[in-house]
């Protein structure tokens, strides 16, 4: 799903600007494809974008799922690239990774490369385009339908609130309109789903008219154009792609529908209304009155729900934008217990006092000022420009939308608020026909709005050997190869190597010894900064955890001075984010705001840090919120499974042993001195550090923050926990969670700090394991291979103490021995199976990617966190460029028999114990020990 908050959608209270944006060059080809070009110096990449005007509305009822079932396929094999020779190309050239994208109205393949790969990812796409139906034979359909529906399970019915998409769409749309069913189909139309199917869908859409490549980054238009016109120009295009008409949804009168959902913990109640499509005059006007309604303390919503009858910690509002319809939706995740008919009855409260008091000025300025520093925000790469310039061209024909968005938006006033309001959601003091979800915890039907009814959901039951074992390569039929005016068997050859220098980095400190540090960065007028402060969770109390989160939410709850809601929107009218994490080493506090509101933002950081308010009311909601936290995430697997991790490694009298956000007991306990107290021994310029980048110089970074130069305080003395201690021998852990459709499977052991010596190394040995997507072993054997998953990992954390290897994967339910055993046997023979070819294609990627590597701001920030709280040398960029040249076959096989022995390993599984737990005694393992029983209080 493409959720709008548009990523272009920006309201701007200055004059109207003299040049685009997003300026672009278009060309169109004789045979209807278009080519579009925008040129971005800033880094030496180019971002390539495929999009052809094909998603989930181009199908037939019954024949659902195919645009995305497309994406899926597009990526396996073309006749000259060869199977797997997109990502093997991706992996040589220092691609970001192929990924592709499918919604209702279009589908989307996008990658960035160092731009001397420009050539050789346009004949790529080319061959795709061009070279890939015959490729597809019965057995890859057959497995990649397995991978699809791994994909359902992981988005829609193995988490929490997951149905609740799929319930909505059916009920907003007549089963005739194309946006009545999934994206990504039903179970059923997938497993009918025929070669010939995919053929036809093929031919009717994948056609060069009905396509378009985006080409955004350090390129030459003319150059791009050469390049599309040897690769695309001798396609022909076949068929009618006229642009459909808007196609609203036609509710006439509003749904009421409830589920019991097998992972929610809390109440929910979703409330979905048909809004006009992205094109109409009214779009930008719903843009801004969503965020009028709901963002910030004083929003109607918010200070309604959240504020006064405190029912739950936030509203959300988005507009899921369409080509020929669009939705509005508004979703309350209530507190525990809590009916939702009083959840829909403080809804109304506020809509009438919306109604009553109107569009305030100052309200619609703020949203302004914020959807300029957004628009900014959702623009730190060419890879992200690329993808918006494609979609929507696609959805509206225009290769200059977003710039005539951007005006849009600016016009407009607070009559055009009012009046799309009374247009989707209210007129005459009644709701708009609209769908009202309640989503509901197992036995919580008393909670639902009353009226609902059941909804119908389509739920697959556990069958173990369900699936016939898939071999893709098993039954491939000789073709004809597809004739064309030159060898495209030939790759191209690479351009000229940009060079890539590490950012040049500035240090000071401020008046009172604050050290800061910095990276000069004009491309966007835009400042992001960090405050990292050591200790976070490891100055937590063992016996009432919690404190250090509690503390770093209550730190932007307001200030001596302010309000929290004063605050919020002191912030807003700067265009900054501010925010505070309590993480296991340290807390940190960061933002961006707008160039321009740099000093303005210093100030109130310097406020937040040294004068929070401690207001009761706020800590009492920073409590509730946490407590929904911590039921939501006992229901979430992948959450459920690090917990059980971390207390199988550190043990329940260790800090990091315990949840970060703290028990519900100890939520309960912590009061207001206690963190007063946890502020005034731990929050120290002595264990600080400031990290400025961004369209700002030092010395005016210097002098923005000189209010932190009064900062004062002393060393803060950081209790030596024991490290955790690598296992001397395997052990699995089951944690259940019944009915789970997947099961995720959390394999690791602890590992060594990121400054350790062979901290890089490993990373670099990893890369072909697990690390280099689908490069890898791991995504290339369960997931290409078998069909198990839709994404497995494997990866090296390290912290400034201590750090830790992990294999994560959700995997099919049915097949959770298969998989683990799978994993077990990749892992156990890499040392020996590591191959002079797959230490080529790790130092050609890891080279080649360093262009990539500082394009954004948070990936500059990334750096000096590096240097600054990890103790790397300044130079370490540098440093592990020499470790990838002189790797060796050798040295990899050592490292990889060293840290990733899968007899030192623990392993943690989460999933259906009445189906799963047993069969898994066949790893050899020990006994499968249950473990649900740790994580209680």
């Amino acid at each position: 799903m493409f959720r709008s908050v548009l990523l272009a959608a920006t309201l701007f209270t200055t004059p109207a600007l003299a040049a685009p944006l997003l300026p672009t060059e278009t060309f169109t080809l004789a045979n209807g494809f278009k080519v579009i070009v925008h040129v971005d110096k800033s880094d030496p990449v180019a971002a390539v974008a495929l999009a052809t005007h094909v998603g989930s509305a181009r199908e037939t009822p019954g024949r659902t799922g195919f645009a995305h079932m497309f994406e899926h396929l597009f990526f396996l094999d073309s006749e000259n690239l060869g199977t797997g020779g997109l990502d093997r190309l991706s992996a040589r050239i220092g691609g970001s990774g192929a990924n592709g994208n499918t919604d209702r109205d279009v589908t989307i393949y996008a990658q960035a490369v160092p731009n001397d790969a420009l050539e050789k990812m346009i004949w790529a796409e080319a061959d795709k385009l061009g070279f890939f139906i015959k490729t597809v034979s019965e057995p890859v359909l057959a497995k990649e339908k397995q991978v699809v529906k791994n994909e359902k399970r992981q988005s829609y019915d193995n988490r929490p609130y997951g149905q609740m998409e799929l319930i909505m769409a059916k009920a907003l749309y007549p089963a005739s309109h194309p946006y009545s069913w999934p994206v990504i189909g039903s179970l059923a139309d997938l497993d009918a789903a025929t070669l010939g199917d995919v053929q036809d869908f093929y031919a009717r859409w994948y056609q060069p008219a009905n396509s378009a490549l985006v080409v955004a980054g350090d390129v030459d238009p003319q150059q791009v154009r050469a390049l599309a016109e040897r690769y695309f120009a001798e396609y022909k295009s076949a068929g009618d792609f006229a642009r459909e008409k808007p196609r609203p949804a036609g509710l006439t009168t509003t749904k009421r529908l409830q589920y019991e959902d097998n992972f929610a913990q809390l109440p929910q109640l979703g409330l979905g209304f048909p809004a006009p499509p992205i094109a109409d005059p009214d779009s930008p006007a719903l843009e801004v009155l969503l965020e009028l309604l709901t963002d910030g303390r004083d929003s109607p919503l918010t200070a309604v729900l959240v504020e006064e009858m405190k029912l739950t910690e936030k509203v959300e509002a988005f507009v899921y934008d369409g080509e020929l319809a669009s939705d509005a939706f508004i979703q309350i995740r209530a507190f525990e217990g809590t009916p939702l008919d009083k959840v829909q009855a403080g809804l109304i409260t506020a809509l009438d006092r919306f109604e009553k008091n109107g569009v305030d000025a100052t309200a619609l300025a703020r949203v302004k000022t914020t959807q300029e520093a957004a628009f900014y925000r959702s623009f730190q790469g060419v890879l992200q420009k690329a993808d918006s310039i494609a979609r929507y061209h696609a959805m509206t024909g225009r290769t200059d939308f977003i710039d005539d968005r951007l005006e849009r938006l600016r016009a407009v006033t607070a009559a055009d608020v009012m009046r799309v309001y009374g247009r989707v959601f209210r007129s005459g003091g009644a709701l708009r026909p609209h769908v009202a979800v309640s989503a509901l915890p197992k036995g919580g039907a008393v909670l639902a709005l009353a009226g609902s009814q059941k909804a119908v959901i389509e739920e697959e039951k556990i069958v173990q050997g369900a699936e016939a074992e898939v071999d893709p390569k098993a039954g491939v039929k000789p073709y004809a190869r597809t004739p064309s005016s030159f060898d495209r068997t030939v790759e191209p050859p690479a351009g000229p190597q940009p060079r890539v220098p590490q950012p040049a980095i500035w240090t000071a400190a401020l008046a009172g010894g604050l050290p800061v540090s910095g990276i000069v960065d004009n491309e966007l007028p835009l400042v992001s900064f960090q405050l990292s402060i050591d200790g976070g969770r490891l100055l937590d109390d063992v016996k009432k955890p919690g404190a250090a989160s509690l503390l770093a939410q209550m730190l932007t709850r307001g200030t001596r001075t302010k309000t929290a809601a004063e605050l919020e929107n002191a912030l807003k009218s700067l265009g900054a984010t501010l925010e505070a994490e309590a993480g296991d080493e340290r807390i940190i506090i960061s933002g961006t705001t707008l160039d321009r509101n740099l000093p303005a933002t210093a100030a109130l950081v310097a406020e937040v840090l040294t004068q929070p308010r401690w207001d009761p009311a706020e800590l009492a909601l920073v409590k509730a919120a946490t407590l929904a936290e911590i039921a939501d995430n006992k229901a979430q697997p992948a959450q459920l499974a690090v917990a059980v991790m971390a207390r199988v490694t550190y043990g329940p009298d260790h800090i990091l042993g315990q949840d970060e956000l703290g028990t519900p007991a100890s939520v309960v306990a912590l009061t207001m001195d206690d963190l007063k107290a946890f502020h005034a021994r731990n929050i120290s310029p002595a264990s600080a550090r400031l990290r400025v980048v961004g369209a700002v110089d030092q010395a005016a970074a210097q002098a923005a923050f000189a209010p932190l130069g009064a900062w004062t305080g002393n060393p803060v003395a950081i209790p030596e926990w024991p490290l955790a201690k690598r296992p001397e021998a395997p052990a699995l852990w089951f944690q259940d969670l019944p009915d789970a459709k997947q099961s995720v499977l959390l394999f690791g052991s602890p590992a060594m700090r990121r400054a350790d010596p062979d901290y890089y190394p490993v990373q670099v040995a990893n890369y072909i394991l697990g690390g280099g997507g689908f490069a890898s072993r791991l995504t290339q054997q369960l997931r290409e291979g078998k069909g198990y998953t839709y994404g497995i990992r494997s990866g090296l954390g390290g912290g400034s103490r201590e750090g830790g290897f992990q294999i994560f994967s959700p995997v099919r339910a049915n097949v959770t021995l298969e998989a683990a055993q799978l994993v077990r046997e990749i892992v156990r023979d890499y040392p020996a199976t590591f191959t002079d070819a797959d230490l080529a294609v790790t130092k050609s990627f890891l080279v080649k990617s360093r262009a990539r590597a500082f394009e954004s701001q948070g990936a500059k920030l990334g750096l000096l966190a590096g240097i600054g709280d990890l103790g790397l040398p300044a130079d370490f960029v540098a440093r592990e460029a020499e470790v990838v040249a002189s790797m060796t076959t050798a040295r990899v096989s050592e490292l990889a028999r060293k840290w990733f022995d899968p007899q030192r390993m623990t392993y943690v599984i989460v999933g259906d114990a009445k189906t799963q737990a047993k069969r898994l005694e066949a790893l050899g393992l020990g006994p499968v020990r249950p473990a649900n029983g740790l994580l209680k209080e």
